[in-house]
């Protein structure tokens, strides 16, 4: 009895060996190489990267806008549904670690041929046969398949969580560049419709002017040509407003339609430029996030692959009843019941499994490149978004000066033309100077402005998961962990 037993034991060490056999490589991140700071020297402020920045502007219009595009935005509808699709994914591929369970049963009624080899002349060729019985199937995951096609399933409900996230993020600052865009075009308009209200008070007096010959039809056809100039500029910055507003509308899932509008641009307080460590941003922004479980699931996607060139064993068994005659469907006698064990493997592939492996390992190559490739656009995303706003506050600074000089500059030509020391040519080339300044420094204003909101989208942060609560969406920790595993 010793062999034997000794042949017991070796056999359920070789089961339990084949049991946490996981083929395929496990997931490990790549070293990268991170920038030790931002080329802009800006005093660490992490903590302003995951707040509400939106708040800061203090326009409650624009606060209203941003809830109403997390509440409604098909974008962010589309994405939330997508989580939910990998989770039912994720369900269906962790039903492979349990037997599955079934049932069948069947009437039938049959009639054989009386010329059939054994049937005896004068019996009834007519029978009946009822069935009954309860199934169950399950394949044993000796070498890890199911396994890696479970780890590669979690890595796609986490990309497809942090696509999500990426959505939000974009909408989000999508819908405050957009509003900040559509004040200054607003205030742009206000320009234009006071400039065109300016040069028709003046090309009024012009004409009476001219009428009695005081000044020369040269000087009425100049400042009509300042006053048409005006003019003509309006019903472009209409349009541009009218798009403005449709295109906030799709954001909040609205048809196209108007928007009301909060405070003015030099009204709006500015969020603080926030910056913290660069090696912070790999679990901040969703993209990167969402590259890497990308990486992951093609990661085990290798070993699902490599399981190809090993064995399938599966178990099944049934318990059922089978009888005649309905009525004797329920005794004792009419029990039947089978248990069986399959295996399959391959022998000769002729290179279909090799080339499973070989793409797979490709699409990970692939994925890893991407994840690498995606880091170094983060790092130069929040570079270019700091260095801009730098330059843009600036530009902002220096256009709001030059509109101040060009001010008084109209102000004192337009004061010697009335003391007749100078020619209307000054005030002419002045107020021009002065009307396309004006648009100018609006213009400076929004990407000033605008070039604040991209430094927050690039550097992702904690906001984006405050955001998320305010949609409609699942709980994925929650509902994975609702889930059966092994």
């Amino acid at each position: 009895m010793r062999p034997l037993k000794q042949l017991y034991l070796s056999a359920g060490l070789a089961t339990f060996l084949l049991l946490g056999c996981t083929l395929g490589p496990d997931y490990q991140r790549p070293d990268l190489v991170l920038p030790d700071a931002w080329r802009m020297d800006y005093s660490s402020a992490s903590e302003l990267v995951n707040q509400k920045w939106w708040l800061k502007f203090n326009d409650p219009e624009l606060n209203r806008l941003i809830d109403l595009a997390l509440a409604e935005n098909l974008d962010i509808k589309i994405a939330a549904s997508r989580v939910e699709e990998y989770l039912g994914l994720l369900s269906t591929t962790r039903s492979q670690f349990f037997p599955e369970i079934g049932y069948n049963g069947g009437a039938e009624r049959n009639r054989i041929s009386k010329e059939a080899y054994g049937f005896i002349p004068g019996s009834d060729p007519y029978y009946s046969q009822y069935e009954a019985a309860l199934g169950a199937t399950w394949q044993l995951d000796l070498f890890g398949r199911v396994q890696r096609q479970n780890e590669a399933a979690i890595a796609r409900v986490y990309e497809t969580e942090q696509g999500r996230r990426g959505v939000i993020m974009s909408v989000i600052t999508g819908v405050a560049a957009s509003y900040i865009n559509l004040r200054g075009l607003d205030r742009k308009l206000t320009i234009a419709n006071e400039t065109a209200e300016s040069y028709k008070q003046s090309l009024d007096i012009f004409e009476l002017r001219h009428k009695y010959g005081t000044v020369s039809m040269m000087e009425v056809a100049q400042i009509d040509s300042q006053y048409q100039q005006a003019i003509a500029s309006i019903p472009q910055l209409e349009a541009q407003i009218a798009a403005q507003e449709n295109l906030l509308a799709a954001l909040i899932g609205k048809n196209p339609e108007g928007i009301v509008r909060g405070k003015e641009l030099d009204e709006m307080q500015l969020p603080k430029v926030p910056s913290s460590l660069p090696s912070t941003l790999l679990t901040r922004r969703p993209d990167l996030m969402q590259a890497e479980q990308n990486l992951v699931a093609a990661n085990a996607e290798v070993g699902v692959a490599e399981t190809l060139y090993y064995p399938d064993i599966s178990i099944t068994g049934a318990l059922g009843l089978a009888s005649a005659d309905l009525d004797d469907l329920l005794d004792g006698s009419a029990k039947t019941w089978n248990l069986g064990a399959n295996i399959t493997g391959p022998i000769f592939t002729f290179g279909r499994v090799e080339g499973q492996i070989q793409s797979a390992e490709a699409r990970r190559n692939q994925a890893e490149a991407s994840y690498r490739l995606a880091v170094i656009n983060a790092f130069r995303d929040v570079n270019d978004a700091l260095v801009s706003t730098s330059s843009n506050e600036r530009t902002y600074e220096a256009q709001s000066k030059r509109t101040l000089a060009l001010r008084l500059y109209a102000k004192y030509a337009a004061m010697r033309f009335e003391s007749g020391v100078a020619s209307y040519l000054d005030v002419l080339y002045a107020n021009t100077e002065l009307f396309d300044a004006e648009l100018i420094t609006v213009d400076a204003q929004v990407s000033h402005y605008t070039s604040l909101i991209n430094i927050y989208k690039a550097m992702g942060g904690g906001w984006v998961d405050d955001a998320a609560t305010a949609t409609e969406t699942v709980n994925v920790e929650e509902k994975m962990e609702q889930q059966p595993i092994l």
